[in-house]
C-alpha cells in the first residue's frame, strides 16, 4: 500500500486519534514502514496554526510542540512546494477555491501520492487519486 498524502484534517485526526478517520486507516497509517511514511503539504502547518489562532482547535501543549512532533520525520513526510507543484496549481479547475486545498491536491497530483480527504469539493472534483485504508 503506497502511503497517502494526508489533507489538513485527515493529518489532525490522525494525530488525535479521532474515530472519524476509522479504525481501518488509523491501523494502516499507524503500520506504514518507517522509510515510507504519509506525506503533508507543508501548507497544512500553516493551516493548523490558523485553526488554533482562530480558536477552532487547541491543543494541550504550545503549538510549536505540537507541530514539531506532527510533523516529525519519523511521523510524517513534509512535501514543500515545488516549482511543479505550485505550476499545478494552475491547472486545476477555478471551482476548487481554497488556496490550500489547491496547494494540497496539486502536491498529491505531482509527487503521485494518493490522498486522504473528507473534504466533500475535493472529492467531488476527483482530481487526484483517493486513498484508501481498504
Amino acid at each position: 500500500m503506497a502511503a497517502p498524502l494526508l489533507d489538513t484534517h485527515a493529518w489532525l485526526w490522525w494525530m488525535r486519534r479521532d474515530e472519524r478517520l476509522g479504525a481501518a486507516s488509523l491501523d494502516a497509517l499507524d503500520g506504514l514502514p518507517v522509510d515510507d511514511r504519509p506525506g503533508v503539504a507543508d501548507i497544512s502547518l500553516w493551516e493548523v496554526a490558523t485553526l488554533v489562532e482562530r480558536r477552532r482547535i487547541a491543543f494541550d501543549r504550545p503549538l510549536v510542540d505540537w507541530l514539531d512532533t506532527a510533523s516529525h520525520p519519523r511521523t510524517v513526510r513534509v512535501v514543500p512546494i515545488s516549482a511543479a507543484i505550485a505550476a499545478d496549481t494552475a491547472a486545476l479547475p477555478r471551482a476548487l477555491r481554497d488556496p490550500a486545498d489547491r496547494i494540497i491536491v496539486a502536491t498529491s497530483r505531482v509527487e503521485k501520492m494518493p490522498l486522504l480527504t473528507f473534504d466533500r469539493a475535493i472529492l467531488r472534483l476527483r482530481l487526484t487519486a483517493r486513498w484508501s485504508a481498504l
